[in-house]
């Protein structure tokens, strides 16, 4: 590997860490992503600081997320980043986001260590309102998953509990050359834009959560079967779905009609 690149750095595979370093890349992400100098930002992973530099150049303060102390440490003596820099060193799939969001919403931005992507993103839904938006380098097919709509093959839990807090916007690709080491796949970045009002609010999200992991635990049953533990064929005609159908086969709305039937039979069970 370049030294040059990696700063001496060895990357390390229980991060998941692979370094950015195309400019070209980097320099259209920062576009994307068109930081100000009074935004409230937070930088996920900050690495190398391949976008946290030039981020940090037009804002006046950047939090940034890091659970490798070396490369925290780096971080802190950088005399370029430093003065600028609020770095919290801890792990972002535990991190309180909220915290950082009292006076005004957050906007978060990242190269997302692959292997935690999607926990870290639902872990950020939690804090959806505190969150104004989010940029994310991400594996090129957890993006098509963000982004899929029904009765497709890519259409799963997570492309509905994503699209049920947050606008999806994929944005570009990203070669494995643009990275070091070179991971085994392509990248892409996409923009996450959290509902001021949600076009649909179930009354209990975790309902939600319970309908779509019971759905799509067994994706090749019909859904009279896959949900039979939970809901009848009575619940399913409420929500206008034809038992015949599939677990890809279902909207976004007709999935939230269901988790509130299921919260209404659990609030008349325990009365």
């Amino acid at each position: 590997m370049n030294d040059k690149v990696t700063m001496g750095h060895t990357a390390r595979k229980r991060f998941g860490q692979n370094f950015l370093q195309d400019m070209n890349v980097i320099n259209n992400i920062v576009r994307a992503i068109n930081p100000k100098a009074d935004d409230n930002i937070a930088e996920i992973g900050p690495g190398l600081a391949a976008l946290t530099m030039p981020v940090s150049e037009k804002v006046n303060k950047l939090h940034v997320i890091e659970l490798d102390r070396d490369l925290a440490e780096r971080l802190r003596h950088n005399p370029f980043l430093a003065p600028k820099l609020e770095i919290h060193e801890a792990d972002a799939l535990k991190f309180d986001f909220r915290t950082l969001a009292q006076n005004e919403k957050l906007r978060v931005f990242g190269n997302l260590p692959y292997n935690i992507s999607t926990p870290l993103m639902i872990h950020l839904f939690e804090c959806a309102d505190y969150i104004k938006d989010m940029h994310f380098m991400l594996q090129k097919e957890v993006v098509e998953r963000l982004a899929a709509a029904p009765n497709s093959k890519d259409y799963g839990r997570l492309s509905i509990f994503t699209q049920y807090f947050c606008k999806v916007i994929p944005l570009m690709e990203v070669k494995p050359g643009a990275f070091r080491p070179a991971p085994k796949v392509t990248s892409a970045v996409v923009r996450l834009v959290p509902y001021e009002k949600k076009p649909i609010e179930v009354k209990n999200v975790k309902r939600l959560e319970q309908v779509l992991a019971v759905a799509f635990n067994q994706r090749r049953k019909t859904i009279h079967n896959s949900l039979s533990t939970i809901l009848n064929d009575e619940d399913l005609a409420k929500a206008d779905i034809a038992p015949t159908l599939r677990a890809e086969n279902i909207t976004l709305q007709q999935y939230c009609i269901l988790a509130d039937i299921l919260e209404e039979k659990a609030t008349d069970a325990s009365e």
